[in-house]
Formats: C-alpha cells, structure tokens, sequence
C-alpha cells in the first residue's frame, strides 16, 4: 500500500493544473441556445464556459440545489445571472424539485436545469423523469443524469437506452450521469461513449492528479464536465456532537470553489447553496482569480482534513473483512458532519443492506483498510455507525 503523500508533494501535484484548452464549442441540439440573461450593473462578474459539445453556455459556478430549502435563494441566483441549476428526483425526499421549478419558472428560457434519476432499468428511469418534469413545471430538462454510478457495469445497456429515449423524445436535450467513486475509470468510459454527453463527477483539491488527467481526456473528447463536491466535504457544521477536527481556515471554502473553476476543462460546478450569504461568497469564485494565498490556504486545509475527508478514489474497494463499501459510508458521515445534512446522511446509510447496516466496527479486533491518503477509517465508519445506526 502506498504511504500518504507528504504535504510537499501534495502541493507539486495535486494544487498545480496542467495546461489545458477548453472544450469544443459545437451545439448538438436543434434547440437555439438561450441567450446569456442580462445582469444588472451591481451584479458580480460572470464567467461562461461551455458545456463540452452540448453548445449551452453556462457559468463556471452553478447552483446545487440538494440541500436548499429557501427557493428565493434559487430565484435571486438566476437574477443574477447564474444559468445552472441542479437537482434530483430523490433530494429532499422528492420536494426540491417542485421548489426548483417554481423559482425558476419565470426564467425557465433563460436556465439549464439538471435532474437525475436513481432508477436501476428503463421502466423506472423514465416514469422518474416524466414525474420529474411534472415537479419541475416543464416539458424538457436540459441535462438528464443517472444518478451515483459507481462503477462502468452500473451505467447497464437498459439505462442508456433509457436516457437516449428521452433525449429522442425531447424530454431530456443531453444526458449522462453522475459518479461518487472511481472517478478515473469511469471519465475514461464516458470520454469513449457515444451515449454520454455529460458527466458529473466529484473533483476537488484533495483529487489524485488522474482525476485531473481524466478530466481533460473527457473534455478533449467534447463531453461537459461538472463538478460536484467541490470544497471537499463542506466546512463543518455536523450535527449530534461537533464536526471532527479543526475549523478550516477562513476563505478556504473560497479558494477551493476558485481552485476548481480555474480549470478550462470543468465546464461548471454545482457547489450546495443554502442562503443568500452563501450564494454572495460563492459567486466570488468567478471574478477572483486563484493566487498564491489561496494555494497556502488549501495546503493548510489538506492536511487539516485529511483524517476525516475521503476522495473516494476507491484504493479501499474490498479491503473491509465485513464487505462494507467503506467510500459510501464515509461520504454518509460526511454529510452530517460537512454539511450539517444529519438527515440526508442518515437516509442514505437505511439504504444499506441489513448485514451491512448491522456491523458495528468497534467490535472487530482489528481494521484491515488502509487508507493510502491518510483518512482514519475506523474512526469515521464508527462515527457514522453511532450517528445513524
């Protein structure tokens, strides 16, 4: 096993970019392009990019709407220009999607709106997006993503069916899907895909370097990169006890948003937004260039998080005695303690199988996963055992 990278050679590989060229700027819809929405001359500045070979000019700094639960955030973000909007047929147990729809309905021309489906066949996908079309209030959405796929074999012939049907139906201009864990594996898959037009992938400063180089393959490819989980599991905030760990520093969350929306091949990204100071931090990211503060800033962080944040770079995979899928777990407690989302953590570690969900690592006499980045594993898979368990 690989020991953990010194914060030295964390900083030569995973805080420094390669060079790279933005994607091909080439529409394939029939659909014309919305025109960029006018900002009123207090607005910050905006950065457009383009969504891989889709022809949608969106902005580098989207909106996740996942843990939003005040749609007049949503509906200002869109005033001021923002033309990404993220959401899913579960968040929020099915409501975000009708609360989305409805702060967007007066800019619905004006916006690109993804939504995803967690749906295992064709049946199910598709009544999900026709149920999500309803919620949302309109008759298409832009991007239409299968949802948390882990690995190639999930992405099944019947899903891609599925979300071909619905693009040639015009319910859906451009699909894809979205993917926790191995990130390189499945960039690479998407890059070679006729099918897959988009995909969202978990990509921060604490990524390996081959999450970056997958990045620009697919990009290079003409596919449109999102980028989710950007800050590297929120900035605390967890509830039932304090967050593990030291408080980041101020302006880290910043500088990460700024660190991912420097690169040329992400082409937007969906950082979850919950108020109106938080959307004014955010939206920063896109006028301010990355500097050198902002670099010792995520240095600092890196080796602040580094106990409790798993990149999901899969190195685990199978290393757990009891067969417990570690990453997802981990990402379960870092929902409560990153982003203060108890309930959402606790929703998805039910989903567990009942042998998995019964384990309780503290009983076993001794841990057989290595993390090769530094995370503590035993202690973060207790943690979400006593949380949610």
């Amino acid at each position: 096993m690989n020991s953990a990278p010194s914060r030295r050679n964390f900083l030569a590989a995973g805080l420094t970019l390669p060079a790279v060229a933005s994607a091909t700027r080439s529409s394939g819809s029939g659909q014309p392009q919305s025109p960029t929405p006018a900002r009123p001359s207090s607005s910050p500045a905006l950065q457009y990019k383009i969504l891989g070979k889709t022809g949608l000019k969106v902005t580098s700094v989207g909106f996740g709407c996942m843990i939003t639960s005040d749609g007049s955030v949503i509906e200002r973000a869109a005033d001021m220009g923002i033309t990404y909007f993220d959401t899913a047929r579960g968040y929020q147990g099915g409501n975000n999607e009708r609360m989305v729809g409805a702060a967007l309905k007066r800019k619905r021309k004006d916006v690109a709106i993804s939504t995803k489906t967690e749906a295992n066949d064709k049946a199910g996908a598709l009544a999900q997006l026709d149920k999500s079309l309803s919620e949302l209030g309109t008759d298409w959405v832009d991007v239409w993503l299968l949802h948390g796929k882990g690995n190639v074999a999930a992405v099944t012939d019947d899903l891609v069916d599925a979300i071909q049907t619905a693009k040639k139906a015009g319910k859906a201009r451009f699909v894809g899907f979205s993917t926790h864990a191995g990130h390189a594996a499945m960039l690479a898959f998407g890059a070679a895909n006729p099918n897959i037009d988009v995909m969202q992938i978990t990509y921060n400063f604490a990524m390996t370097p081959e999450v970056t180089a997958g990045i620009e393959q697919a990009a290079q490819a003409g596919k449109g990169i999102i980028a989710m989980k950007i800050t590297s599991g929120g900035g605390g905030g967890g509830r039932r006890g304090a967050a593990p760990g030291p408080p980041r520093p101020k302006g880290s969350q910043l500088a990460a948003i700024k660190w991912v929306v420097r690169n040329a091949n992400v082409h937007t990204t969906v950082p979850s937004m919950t108020d109106n100071d938080q959307l004014d931090e955010n939206i920063k990211a896109m006028a301010e260039p990355f500097a050198g503060e902002d670099q010792k800033l995520l240095a600092v962080t890196r080796e602040i998080i580094r106990p409790n944040y798993c990149n999901m770079c899969g190195e685990c995979d199978g290393q757990c005695r009891q067969g417990l899928p570690v990453a997802d777990v981990l990402r379960f407690a870092m929902y409560a303690d990153g982003y203060g989302q108890f309930a959402l953590g606790r929703e998805h570690f039910k989903t567990l199988p009942a042998e998995h969900a019964s384990v309780r690592c503290g009983d076993c006499p001794g841990c057989t996963v290595e993390c090769p980045h530094g995370v503590r594993v035993v202690d973060r898979m207790i943690r979400a055992q006593e949380l949610f368990a």
